[in-house]
């Protein structure tokens, strides 16, 4: 008896213990769901890394944006999540909406993502959206935000697989995305936030919207992916933007690649003198003088 009972409080003590690391990753699964949303109220926001005016700046937020407040139990500061971005705003600077009703275009961050018709996983899967994706946002409860998709299905998805932005436009989305990484070291062969070359800054950024861009500048050209343009004039933000440098190509049909950002200018990731992620004009000098075309997709 005495050797079965041992058996039995082992069982037990296993029991509970599965139990506490379920509750555990239960909610370290949810502690990115939002508990408010928030309204800025000062221009050039600074998004810090930590909690702290001496962190890095993450990215800048303009005024009246809406952001999901992931925390809001910390002194001075709210931690929140803008257009892909995660971080820490000053108080003084952000609005806690009190009854969580407003207004927001919302772009869906994974694959597969199920419509609820409740605010619960027990609710009836209405449509399935996938990475890149926009809807309109409307309320956020407890943890689910109201939508309305593209085709008029309105429903409630999970908030942390909804990025809220200000942008209605997936590719205008891409090229406000993209400008996050201004001023990281460019590193040859380099496709992750530690450094970027040309190629894998564009194939990084778009594979965040879930496109599959192949790691080299004429192969992104030459992939077959979207509508290629040929007039900077074309150029729509968002756009992928090729160059052919015959002193730098070895051959190949590009040597150079970036992302249009609108008003004549590109982001991209520059080699020259160890530049990093900068923006540049099109519209005059070397990238004007070496334009191949532009790829919407």
């Amino acid at each position: 008896m005495t050797h079965f009972a041992g058996k039995a409080a082992k069982a037990l003590v296993l029991s509970a213990v599965t139990v506490l690391l379920l509750s555990a990753s239960a909610l370290a699964a949810e502690s990115d769901l939002a508990v408010a949303v928030g309204a800025t109220t000062g221009s050039s926001l600074r998004m810090r890394a930590e909690a702290s005016t001496s962190s890095s700046v993450v990215t800048m937020l303009d005024r009246d944006v809406a952001v999901a407040v992931l925390d809001d139990t910390l002194d001075g500061w709210y931690e929140i999540s803008f257009n892909g971005n995660q971080g820490y705003v000053s108080s003084d600077f952000l609005i806690i909406d009190q009854d969580n009703l407003f207004e927001s275009y919302g772009r869906i961050n994974g694959d597969g993502v199920n419509v609820r018709s409740e605010a619960s996983t027990d609710g009836d899967k209405l449509a399935t959206l996938d990475a890149g994706d926009i809807v309109t946002v409307t309320e956020l409860v407890d943890g689910w935000y109201a939508v309305t998709c593209e085709y008029g299905t309105e429903g409630y998805i999970r908030s942390d697989f909804v990025d809220l932005t200000s942008s209605s436009s997936s590719a205008s989305s891409i090229a406000e995305y993209a400008k996050q990484f201004l001023g990281t070291r460019y590193s040859y062969g380099g496709a992750s936030p530690s450094g970027f070359d040309c190629s894998g800054f564009t194939m990084y950024i778009y594979n965040q919207f879930g496109y599959n861009l192949p790691h080299s500048a004429t192969s992104q050209w030459q992939s077959g992916i979207g509508t290629k343009v040929y007039s900077i004039s074309e150029l729509q933000p968002g756009d992928l933007v090729f160059f052919n440098d015959p002193s730098r190509n070895a051959g190949k049909a590009c040597s150079h690649a970036g992302i249009y950002i609108g008003n004549g200018q590109h982001i991209h990731s520059s080699s020259s003198r160890s530049n990093g992620v900068i923006i540049s004009d099109l519209t005059s000098g070397y990238y004007n003088q070496y334009f191949v075309g532009g790829i919407h997709i």
